[in-house]
């Protein structure tokens, strides 16, 4: 663990490093337990008081309904996927660098966000509206961790300083 400090205080962390120090990190572990709730809250409403709601729904707005369930499940697989990656490289059972491959980050919308129908239901509207937010965050970590090529924000001269305090007391 030492050789981690040093190396951080004389050069920037690898990749590899980078994503351990994110999986083993609380906020990963915050992130991944609200994922895999909104999960299980989703299909639990999904699966009961989502199909009774649905059916009291005007054709259109079921049609809407359907459309949303859908992009709203396809969107939760994929943050949970990414998570689970996270998760195996914490565990051990995946290498950093693996996870770094395209087919394990997470891909940004394709569909922006727009408004959603006015006849459906209160329910559903805040699950999707919870996880665009979680979806939003968690591509947020995704840039960062994997340093995309995209160009980077300037360094946080605080940040940096923090960084080197810690470094120093071995925090």
């Amino acid at each position: 663990m030492a050789e981690i400090g040093a190396a951080r205080s004389s050069a920037p962390l690898g990749r590899a490093e980078v994503v351990l120090d994110f999986t083993r990190s609380e906020l990963f572990d915050r992130t991944f337990n609200e994922g895999m709730a909104l999960v299980e809250e989703t299909a639990a409403y999904l699966d009961g008081e989502g199909r009774r709601d649905s059916k009291l729904l005007s054709r259109a707005a079921a049609l809407s309904y359907a459309a949303e369930s859908m992009k709203l499940t396809t969107r939760l697989m994929q943050i949970a996927s990414w998570l689970l990656v996270q998760r195996a490289v914490r565990e051990g059972e995946m290498d950093p660098m693996a996870a770094c491959e395209p087919r394990y980050r997470l891909k940004a919308r394709e569909e922006q966000p727009g408004t959603l129908d006015a006849e459906l239901p209160v329910a559903l509207v805040e699950l999707v509206l919870q996880t665009e937010r979680l979806h939003e965050r968690v591509l947020y970590l995704d840039r960062r961790m994997y340093l995309d090529d995209t160009p980077a924000p300037e360094a946080n001269p605080v940040q940096s300083q923090l960084d080197r305090l810690k470094a120093a007391f071995g925090g």
